[in-house]
């Protein structure tokens, strides 16, 4: 569905000359800077995919996804949506395309909702059976009702966005591109968001393409994830390998149901913790040094664990030496933390 190889950006941007008649001197001539937004970045989305495109801010993120609509032309290299370019065949392209910036509205400021998808029916020669039909879907989908006959410029943003991906779909294309979609929406709109997001994909097999800085998102929505930084890629894969792939520990807390031992060697590796207990401890020759004691308080202990490095069932079964085992908990690294280890 969508090609991309070897695209780069550049923005040439002015100098400011400095001193007595630099005005008059610039008239004549002038020096540019060179600024290399995107740098030679390549990657391939199938059909029905739903990629995560994150990255710091200025990073590309949003450069990309106009490069991909024909909104900028890549400096170099190439862009396929569908077998076609999208700077030179925009009109083709784009009846394959829905985008949503989170930022910016497609609809007009000052019509009630329901007129912006007249005209919209209009510009993507939408007939009026499956205009009516996909907007019955959507305004089920979307409680699009409760604001229709309002003017978009009096609409919250969770209404807004809500109706800038109705408008995005009017048209019924297979590509969804969504820039920040949930900026700035409260718990609630963003879960609306995000359950109409997946019933696009799941079931209705839309290939969508979210860029966010909200790692909830990420989690919850996609697949497969894509890191962008200074410009280029630096990772391409699923959430799971992602993880992997950053290897920040496993805490794991551990509820013995008497006495423990715990082997003193694995305190000496957790002795700098915070308001760690020491409790009976034994002597012990060379541990895994993936295993660090964090917190011992009476029969409960808390451990860190690099599960890349130490399979769950051997973890398990070295605690399962220090005593009876009650009960075990897994906390797995906030995503949010496995993002800013990539950054």
């Amino acid at each position: 569905m969508i090609e991309v190889h070897n695209i780069r950006k550049e923005f040439k941007t002015p100098v400011v000359r400095q001193g007595r008649f630099a005005g008059l001197r610039t008239l004549f001539s002038r020096d540019y800077k060179i600024k290399e937004a995107v740098r030679n970045i390549s990657f391939t989305v199938n059909k029905g995919e739903f990629v995560g495109y994150i990255g710091p801010n200025g990073a590309g993120k949003s450069t990309t996804i106009k490069m991909l609509t024909g909104i900028l032309h890549p400096t170099s290299g190439e862009v396929s949506i569908r077998g076609m370019n999208p700077h030179k065949d925009r009109r083709r392209v784009v009846q394959n395309l829905g985008v949503v910036f989170g930022q910016r509205s497609q609809l007009w400021w000052d019509l009630p909702v329901k007129d912006s998808y007249d005209i919209l029916a209009k510009m993507y020669s939408v007939d009026n059976n499956d205009k009516q039909r996909r907007l019955d879907q959507f305004t089920e989908l979307l409680d699009l009702k409760a604001f229709w006959e309002t003017p978009v410029r009096k609409l919250s943003l969770g209404q807004r966005m809500r109706a800038d991906l109705a408008a995005a779909m009017l048209h019924d294309p297979d590509i969804l591109f969504l820039d920040e979609p949930t900026i700035g929406l409260d718990v609630n709109a963003k879960r609306n968001i995000r359950q109409f997001l997946t019933l696009l994909n799941k079931d209705f097999g839309k290939t969508i393409l979210l860029t966010t800085h909200d790692m909830d998102d990420i989690e919850q929505l996609c697949s497969r994830v894509m890191v962008i930084n200074n410009g280029e890629l630096t990772f391409d894969g699923t959430t799971r390998s992602l993880r992997d792939t950053i290897g920040l520990p496993t805490r794991i807390t551990v509820t013995y149901k008497g006495a423990i031992q715990v082997p003193d060697s694995y305190l000496k590796h957790g002795m700098a913790a915070p308001g760690l207990k020491l409790a009976h401890t034994i002597k012990t020759a060379a541990i895994p040094p993936t295993i660090r004691v964090t917190d011992v308080n009476e029969n409960v202990v808390t451990i860190e664990v690099n599960r890349r490095e130490m399979n769950t069932m051997d973890v398990i079964k070295e605690l399962g030496g220090w005593g009876d085992l009650d009960d075990i908990d897994m906390e797995n690294p906030d995503f949010e933390d496995v993002i800013h280890k990539v950054y």
